[in-house]
C-alpha cells in the first residue's frame, strides 16, 4: 500500500483488548482486524498489503487503572511481520503477558 505519502502511517488503531476474547476496535484506517491470541497479545490485520514487510510498528497499550505501569510493549518474538499482518504483545512490570485496555498502533512506511 503506497497510496499514501511516503513516510505517513499506512495504516493505524485504537483497540480495547481488555473486552474478553475479541478485541474492541475504537477506531482505525487501513486495520481489518485485530485477533487476541492470548492473553496480552494480538495480531493486527491490514485490509491493503504492504508492498513488502520493512515498515515499522510503533505500539503502545497501558490499562484503564493505575495499577501498574503496563508499558513494555514490541512485536511478538518470533513472529515475523508479512506484508498483511503483525503480532503485537503487551507485558506488565512483572514481565507477564496482560490484555490492555488502550492500545494504540501505528504502521509507518
Amino acid at each position: 500500500m503506497d497510496n499514501a505519502i511516503y513516510g505517513s502511517a499506512k495504516a493505524w488503531v485504537n483497540f480495547n483488548g481488555n473486552s474478553g476474547a475479541s478485541p474492541v476496535i475504537r477506531q482505525s484506517y487501513n486495520v481489518s482486524s485485530v485477533t487476541r491470541n492470548s492473553a496480552g497479545n494480538y495480531t493486527v490485520t491490514m485490509t491493503n498489503a504492504m508492498v513488502d514487510a520493512n515498515y515499522s510498528v510503533s505500539y503502545l497499550c497501558r490499562l484503564e487503572s493505575n495499577s501498574g505501569a503496563y508499558q513494555c510493549p514490541n512485536l511478538a518474538y518470533g513472529n515475523v511481520p508479512t506484508t498483511t499482518a503483525f503480532n503485537i504483545v503487551c507485558f506488565s512490570n512483572s514481565g507477564g503477558f496482560t490484555d490492555s485496555t488502550y492500545n494504540f498502533v501505528s504502521v509507518i512506511r
